[in-house]
């Protein structure tokens, strides 16, 4: 494979995880290639981070596609020569020393006080404590076809690397770190170090099945487009700390586009008595004053299973937004209907929010297990009040009712009662109406709008804010 056939394979490869890579954007970066060389790989990476990166969130995800196009090393590099220099003949010819306990006892030893040196090495011992780690304790031979023979799961399980915490907590505290500090810098290292490992195995299943193969079925999208349902403890943390910079970035936007149309419809007769101070040339239009308008907003939201990070996180972002909003309301629900606006105080932190708004949801079940006909005939009878001509509803859920009963006509009550009417779903629309999902049959009653990442989001979020319902209804 050539550069060019690589280059071309990296761009795609970001394209696919969701990566806004354009043609300009790719010359760009192999014209910077030109100018620096492919000498240093470090380099290499910075100058097609500085060309084809736009935002932040989306650098992990760039970082480890990258390295699979242009790996660190090929097959066991440098900790292939160190093993053999402990290895007998016999083991030699089986790539490296055997697994025994007192080679995983030398191994651990020497990655506990790497992970407590890590600063002083700059992480190059780590580096390749990982490759060693893959390659001695994650090997898979003779599996089958498909499958591949490198596992970083099998590699860790073994070395355990979180049992180290506790030694490297002592090593740093001897230093004269506080316990906090030292615990929050020892969970940081063995996490590098689990990354290490993960790239390392991908890196070595890429040179069996090829990168295109790794980067479509291993790398994960970057963090604006990974589905909430599918997001793990820390791509939720990840999430959250993008919420407010999101909603920041929304407000401005939204305040600009709100400021370019507050001009009315043209005023004929304002605009030909301007134009005789320049001769009947209307060299500038007079308009009408337009009355502003802002939306009051009712969310309903299902925090059940894993829907609850979803409707936490379109909570979150609303109520960042609520200046761009007349009034936000918010209720929750799993079969019984409980009011969380008062979660939502100006300038709350977002940790103390979520935990707040998680503990809430107690309140929202009885019986524990969803049921929307319930929970809309009970936000009917003891919340209607909430609802007005002037309120857009968004009603936030899977629309999985468990097969209980769907209270159609409570719903088509609720919708013919305001101004407009959504529901975000967040599930991939070809699961729409299987299973229990009735997503179809309440889709007939209030557009049903697929939301399931942050991207989705804040289009959906920009467009109910400038007034752009007519975009929505036809998604």
């Amino acid at each position: 494979m050539t550069l060019l056939d690589t280059h071309i394979g990296f761009v795609e490869a970001l394209r696919a995880a969701g990566l806004p890579v354009s043609l300009a954007e790719g010359l760009d970066a192999i014209s910077a290639m030109r100018r620096i060389g492919w000498h240093d790989r470090e380099v290499v990476r910075t100058a097609y981070a500085a060309t084809l990166v736009k935002k932040h969130a989306q650098r992990v995800t760039f970082d480890a596609i990258f390295d699979l196009y242009f790996p660190r090393l090929i097959g066991a590099g440098v900790a292939a020569d160190s093993a053999a220099d402990r290895a007998t003949d016999d083991e030699s010819e089986r790539g490296g020393p055997r697994d025994t306990g007192a080679d995983l006892a030398r191994f651990r030893d020497e990655l506990a006080q790497a992970l407590l040196e890590e600063a002083a090495s700059g992480g190059q011992r780590l580096q390749d404590l990982a490759v060693e780690a893959v390659g001695r304790f994650g090997a898979m031979p003779g599996r089958g076809a498909g499958l591949s023979s490198w596992s970083a799961y099998s590699a860790l399980q073994r070395v355990s690397a979180e049992q180290l915490v506790d030694q490297i907590v002592a090593g740093l505290l001897a230093r004269g770190m506080t316990e906090e500090d030292a615990e929050r810098l020892a969970g940081r290292r063995v996490g590098r170090f689990t990354r290490l490992v993960e790239g390392d195995a991908r890196r070595r299943i890429a040179e069996e099945k090829g990168p295109e193969h790794v980067a479509k079925v291993v790398i994960r999208p970057t963090i604006d487009r990974l589905d909430f349902t599918a997001a793990r403890r820390s791509d939720l943390e990840e999430m959250r700390r993008e919420i407010y910079p999101l909603a920041r970035r929304l407000a401005t936007r939204l305040t600009k586009q709100q400021h370019a149309r507050r001009g009315g419809a043209l005023d004929f007769r304002r605009t030909v008595r301007s134009s005789l101070s320049t001769g009947g040339v209307p060299l500038e239009t007079r308009h009408r004053p337009k009355r502003p308008h802002r939306t009051e907003l009712v969310v309903l939201c299902d925090v059940s299973g894993s829907v609850a990070n979803f409707a936490q996180f379109t909570l979150l972002l609303v109520f960042a937004l609520r200046e761009q909003f007349h009034k936000v309301r918010a209720f929750t629900f799993v079969d019984h209907v409980h009011e969380v606006t008062a979660h939502f105080t100006p300038g709350g932190d977002v940790v103390e929010v979520m935990e707040n708004l998680a503990a809430s949801t107690a309140h929202a079940a009885l019986w524990g297990r969803t049921n929307y006909g319930r929970a809309l005939t009970t936000f009917a009878e003891e919340h209607a009040d909430a609802l007005g001509p002037k309120t857009s509803l968004l009603i936030l859920g899977d629309a999985r009712s468990n097969y209980s009963d769907l209270a159609l006509p409570v719903l088509r009550e609720l919708v013919s009662s305001v101004r407009h009417a959504w529901w975000l779903n967040p599930e991939h629309p070809r699961h729409w109406g299987t299973g229990d999902s009735v997503a179809p049959a309440y889709g007939e009653i209030v557009p049903m709008v697929e939301c399931r990442n942050l991207t989705q989001l804040e289009e959906f979020v920009s467009a109910i804010s400038l007034g752009e319902t007519a975009t929505l209804r036809a998604r």
